[in-house]
C-alpha cells in the first residue's frame, strides 16, 4: 500500500469516526417531548403498520420522509425513542454525503476535516428528531454525492450506474418534500448539463433525467387517483408557497449569511482565476462554485417555503465556508493537512457555532439547577437592580398554567420511554388510560386523537382510522382541508367515536380545526382538560367521551 493510500485512509477514518461520533450522541440522553413529533411518530406507525399512503389515509407531502422512521420502528420497536434512533442514521448518511462531496471535490484533508466540522454542529447536531424540512436536505446531499462521483467517471457503465442511483436519491428528497425535491433537482440539472456541455457526453443528459422520470412514475401511479388529490403541487385545495415577493423581500431585508457567503464566494472565484476561458473547462472548479452558489440560491427559496423552524435553510454554511476556504488555502498554499492549521481551525469553528451545543449544556444546568428566577429588588440598599434579566416585564398568560421544562417528568408506558413531559400531561394521560370507556371497549374502541399524543395509539391501543379521506394530521389548510372537516363535524354529530381527544391551541391558526371544538362541546362530554406537551405550555388537550355509550 502506497504512502499516499495509507494517509488517505486515515483521513477517511478521522472524518468517519467524527460524522459518527457526533451523530451517536443522542442514543445515550433523555429528552422533552417535541413539538410537532406526532407528525413523524404517527406516518411512520401507519407505514410500519402496513397502510399504504394515500389509499390509507392521505397527506400533502410523499412518503419519503417516513421511510425511515418506518423501518427502524419494524426492527427497534414504536417507542418515540425509536425516532432518534431513525435521525442517528439519517445524521451519519447526511455527514457521510457532505464528506464525499468534498472528497470528489478534491478539497484537501484537513480543510475538509474542519468542514464535516462545521457541518456537523451547524446542521446535524441540533437534528436529533427525524422532521421533514431536514430529511429532505439529507437524501438530497446523498443525490448529489452519486451525482458528483459519477460525472467525473470515464467508464460509461459505471458513470450510468452513478447517475441513477443520484436520481433514485433525489427524487426520495422531492417525495419527501416538494420545494427542497425541486430545488435539489434544478441544481443536479445545472451540474450535469455544465459537465456534458464540456465532456460532449450527450447521452448523459438522457440517462439522468430518464431515471428520475421512470422512478417517479414507478412510484407515483400505484398511488393513484389518492396521491392527485393529496400532493401538494399548488392545486386546489392546497395552495402554493412559492411567493416571489416574499423571497425578493426576505433576501433584501434579512438573509445577511446569505449575502455575505454570496458576495465571498465571488471575490473569491474572482481572485483564484488568471485565465476565464481556461477556468470555464476546469471542472472539478466550476463545478463546484456552481453547487455552492446553486446551494446558496436554494436556501434563499428555502427559508420562505418552509419557514418553521426558522433554522431549517442553515445547510449552506458549511458549502460556503468549504469553498471560500478551499479557494483561499490553494491560492495561499496552506498545508492543510498540518496540525499548525488544523487545531485553531478547529478551535475557530467550534468558538464560531459556540451556540449549537451550549443550548444543550444550558438545557441539562436547568434540569439540575432549576430555571433561573429574575431578581427584582434583591440589592442590599433596597435600589432596585435592572440588568439583562429583568429589564421588561412579562405578563403571563393566565389561561394556561406554566411548566418550565425543568420540571417535566417521565412516564412509566413504555411508548413515551426516555420521554419527560408536563405533570398535567403524564397524569392526563394517565386518566385517559383509566376511562371506563378504554377499559370495556379495550382494542375495539373507536378515537379520534386530533393532539400531539399520537402515540397513544400504542399505548391504549387503538385502531388508527383509515380510508382515502383520512388526513395524517389535521392542520386545517395544511395536512387536511374542508371536505374532511366537514366529514368529521358529521361523524361527530352521530356519535360516531368513543373517545374523541382534542387539542385546542388558540394562538396557532388551526393546527386543529377551531370549528370542531364547539361541534364536539355540543354533541360529547367533555370529562378533562390538561396541559399538551409543547414549549411554551400554551395549549391544552381535551379529552370528551359519547354521553350515549
Amino acid at each position: 500500500m502506497s504512502q499516499l493510500s495509507l494517509e488517505s485512509r486515515r483521513w477517511a477514518l478521522m472524518e468517519v469516526l467524527l460524522i459518527v461520533g457526533f451523530a451517536v450522541i443522542p442514543l445515550f440522553m433523555t429528552f422533552p417531548y417535541r413539538v410537532n413529533i406526532f407528525l413523524t411518530w404517527e406516518g411512520a406507525y401507519r407505514m410500519a403498520q402496513g397502510q399504504v399512503p394515500f389509499k390509507d389515509y392521505g397527506a400533502p407531502l410523499g412518503y419519503g420522509f417516513w421511510i425511515m422512521p418506518a423501518l427502524f420502528m419494524k426492527i427497534f420497536g414504536v417507542q418515540l425513542i425509536t425516532l432518534v434512533k431513525a435521525q442517528v442514521f439519517l445524521n451519519i448518511l447526511g455527514g457521510l454525503s457532505f464528506a464525499a462531496i468534498l472528497r470528489t471535490l478534491e478539497v484537501k484533508p484537513g480543510l475538509r476535516l474542519i468542514s464535516i466540522l462545521l457541518f456537523i454542529i451547524s446542521y446535524s447536531l441540533s437534528n436529533f428528531w427525524p422532521w421533514y424540512n431536514h430529511t429532505v436536505i439529507i437524501y438530497e446531499l446523498a443525490g448529489l454525492a452519486f451525482l458528483m462521483k459519477g460525472i467525473f467517471l470515464e467508464a460509461k457503465l459505471s458513470r450510468w450506474v452513478f447517475l441513477v442511483v443520484s436520481a433514485f436519491f433525489l427524487f426520495l428528497s422531492f417525495f419527501t418534500k416538494q420545494d427542497g425535491g425541486a430545488l435539489g433537482l434544478l441544481i443536479a440539472i445545472a451540474l450535469v448539463l455544465y459537465n456534458v456541455i464540456i465532456t460532449r457526453r450527450w447521452a448523459d443528459l438522457l440517462v439522468f433525467p430518464g431515471a428520475y422520470f421512470l422512478i417517479a412514475l414507478a412510484v407515483i401511479l400505484p398511488l393513484q387517483p389518492g396521491f392527485g388529490y393529496w400532493f401538494n403541487h399548488g392545486q386546489a385545495p392546497h395552495s402554493s408557497r412559492i411567493d416571489p415577493y416574499d423571497i425578493f423581500n426576505e433576501l433584501m431585508t434579512y438573509s445577511v449569511w446569505i449575502k455575505a457567503y454570496l458576495v465571498l464566494v465571488v471575490f473569491s472565484i474572482v481572485a483564484g482565476v488568471s485565465d476565464w476561458r481556461v477556468w470555464v473547462t476546469d471542472r472539478k472548479q466550476v463545478t463546484f462554485a456552481l453547487l455552492t452558489l446553486g446551494i446558496l440560491g436554494e436556501a434563499t427559496v428555502f427559508q420562505i417555503t418552509s419557514y418553521t423552524p426558522p433554522d431549517n435553510n442553515i445547510f449552506f454554511h458549511a458549502f460556503s465556508f468549504a469553498f471560500i476556504a478551499s479557494t483561499l488555502c490553494n491560492k495561499l498554499s496552506f498545508n492543510t493537512g498540518s496540525w499548525k492549521f488544523m487545531v485553531p481551525g478547529t478551535l475557530l469553528v467550534l468558538l464560531w457555532w459556540s451556540g449549537s451545543y451550549w443550548k444543550y449544556a444550558d438545557r441539562l444546568m436547568e434540569r439540575v439547577f432549576g430555571p433561573a428566577v429574575a431578581a427584582v429588588n434583591v440589592n442590599p440598599t433596597g435600589e432596585n437592580v435592572v440588568s439583562r434579566h429583568n429589564y421588561m416585564i412579562f405578563k403571563p398568560d393566565t389561561s394556561f398554567v406554566d411548566e418550565p421544562v425543568g420540571q417535566w417528568v417521565f412516564t412509566d408506558i413504555p411508548v413515551f420511554r426516555k420521554m419527560y413531559m408536563p405533570k398535567s400531561t403524564v397524569a392526563g394521560i394517565e386518566k385517559i388510560m383509566a376511562l371506563p370507556v378504554v377499559k370495556e371497549k379495550g382494542a375495539a374502541i373507536k378515537v379520534l386523537n386530533m393532539s400531539e399524543l399520537t402515540p397513544l395509539a400504542a399505548a391504549l391501543p387503538y385502531q388508527l382510522e383509515t380510508g382515502p379521506d383520512i388526513p395524517l394530521w389535521h392542520h386545517l389548510g395544511v395536512g387536511m382541508f374542508n371536505r374532511q372537516l366537514r366529514s368529521y363535524e358529521e361523524k361527530i354529530r352521530q356519535r360516531h367515536y368513543d373517545l374523541v381527544i382534542f387539542e385546542y391551541t388558540p394562538y396557532l391558526n388551526n393546527f386543529y380545526p377551531f370549528a370542531l371544538r364547539q361541534v364536539l362541546k355540543d354533541n360529547y362530554q367533555q370529562v378533562d382538560s390538561f396541559l399538551a406537551p409543547r414549549r411554551p405550555t400554551n395549549a391544552t388537550i381535551e379529552v370528551f367521551v359519547n354521553p350515549s355509550r
